[in-house]
């Protein structure tokens, strides 16, 4: 089946993501941060915002481990938006052409609902998108098959319509189990060839 609509993955796709980037600016010892990112506010703890858990349940819970860090597991909730420090170089050129064509746009997307409330507003770039598809607000995420099955019946299309593209080796698996054509992604240019070859560009 030929696909008819691009989804997307967020962070590492369409924008940078790290941790470090916010926390840089707030340790200023190279090996503390990496400690820090390591062990306190790491990817994996937050993952569980990305599967649903309440920033409420969560912070508190951190504190109480690691006191001596109580200010920055608070910039971790209130300033995330830092944490992401622009788009992925020739992403959004490449969403305003496919746009242009008419090709309907989708969101899929790890991220917790608190945080994604706050970076949604600051990118314009999603006015273009028809749906976007948010792992917190769902409370499941990659790659459970669940959230693929949740993303078919928002877009309205079976597997086989769907082009989508994803950092991760594993959602992408997962994708390509329900029948997408799903693409690791690595760079706008090869990204850009793949839609070509599909026919979306």
């Amino acid at each position: 089946m030929v696909p008819s609509a691009v989804v997307f993955d967020i962070g590492r796709v369409l924008f940078e993501w790290q941790l470090s980037a916010l926390f840089a600016k707030l340790i200023a010892d190279p090996d503390e941060l990496a400690w820090f990112v390591a062990n306190v506010v790491t990817e994996e703890w937050h993952y569980q915002h990305d599967r649903g858990r309440s920033l409420a349940e969560m912070v508190p819970e951190r504190i109480a481990e690691f006191p001596a860090y109580a200010a920055h597991i608070h910039a971790y909730a209130t300033r995330f938006n830092e944490t992401v420090p622009g788009p992925v170089a020739g992403m959004p050129a490449l969403v305003g052409r496919l746009h242009a064509r008419g090709v309907p746009l989708y969101g899929l997307t790890n991220f917790g609902d608190e945080l994604w409330a706050r970076f949604r507003p600051t990118q314009p770039i999603f006015d273009l998108f028809a749906d976007v598809i948010v792992s917190g607000a769902e409370k499941v995420a990659k790659p459970d098959p669940a959230i693929y099955a949740i993303t078919e019946a928002r877009t309205g299309r079976r597997g086989g319509e769907l082009f989508f593209t994803d950092d991760n080796p594993d959602n992408i698996a997962a994708a390509r189990a329900r029948g997408w054509h799903a693409h690791l992604f690595t760079d706008a240019a090869s990204l850009e060839a793949q839609l070509f070859a599909a026919g979306l560009l």
